[in-house]
């Protein structure tokens, strides 16, 4: 029976959740970690002390595999092993896919302005292509705090304001390189109807499930941990239809 232990600062781990669980079945431990939010104004050496502290904690479970459900620290660290999956902008599918050549990726701030996405922007897409790194930390912000499900105005005025490089240029592909993102897709898709958004979590969940498919279980499983305020974090899962217990977790 295959263990596996998710996490990142909020509710980013849940869009890459949905794909593993479609993929396959497991046992799931998935880690809020609410007191860190948000990892994306984080310094290097304060997420590397996160990291450290989580993957820690997170082997006292004695998972399998372990998978860092964040753009943010997967691009700034170095982070993958064997054991370890880490989550980084889906570029080769967005290189097949622009007819353009101009690729979008939206992150978070730390993310856009890290040498690990120039380098992997380097390793990735030839310089025949145009990247433009967008700042997306206030969307980020939309779904944490669970206004995409809420303020459905106030979040289309954000994502066209935040978003208006992409009617300035003819940028037809666009990573959602934050777990966060892929809540606030429908959105995207309205009120930019031109442009494709690639989404990695199927490509993690692939990842994985060639790792454990002789070792599925009979069924899915979801243990939920927060090192936030249960209660909130229990009403927040509740709108979204996730009924699991919420359990106080932390360092």
């Amino acid at each position: 029976m295959a263990k596996i232990a998710v996490f990142d600062s909020g509710l980013g781990s849940l869009s890459i959740i949905k794909e593993m669980q479609k993929a396959f079945k497991s046992e799931i431990i998935y880690f809020a970690d609410q007191q860190s939010y948000p990892y994306g104004k984080k310094s290097q050496a304060q997420l590397e002390r996160i990291m450290r502290k989580s993957i820690n904690l997170l082997e006292k479970f004695s998972p399998d595999f372990i998978v860092v459900a964040s753009n943010t620290p997967s691009l700034m660290l170095d982070l993958g092993t064997n054991r370890i999956f880490v989550v980084k902008p889906p570029l080769k599918e967005a290189k097949k896919i622009t007819k353009s050549k101009q690729i979008g990726i939206l992150a978070t701030e730390s993310a856009t302005k890290s040498k690990g996405l120039s380098k992997y922007i380097q390793e990735n897409i030839p310089k025949s292509f145009k990247i433009f790194k967008i700042n997306g930390t206030k969307l980020v912000d939309l779904v944490e705090s669970g206004k995409f499900l809420t303020e459905k105005k106030y979040c289309e005025k954000i994502i066209k304001k935040k978003l208006e490089i992409l009617n300035e240029n003819q940028i037809d592909a666009v990573t959602l390189s934050s777990t966060h993102l892929p809540f606030l897709k429908k959105y995207l898709e309205k009120e930019f109807p031109n442009i494709q958004f690639v989404d990695p979590g199927n490509i993690v969940a692939q990842k994985i499930y060639f790792k454990i498919k002789n070792k599925q279980s009979k069924k899915n499983s979801l243990k939920i941990f927060t090192s936030g305020n249960t209660k909130e974090f229990q009403l927040k899962l509740s709108k979204i239809g996730i009924k699991n217990k919420v359990n106080f977790l932390s360092f």
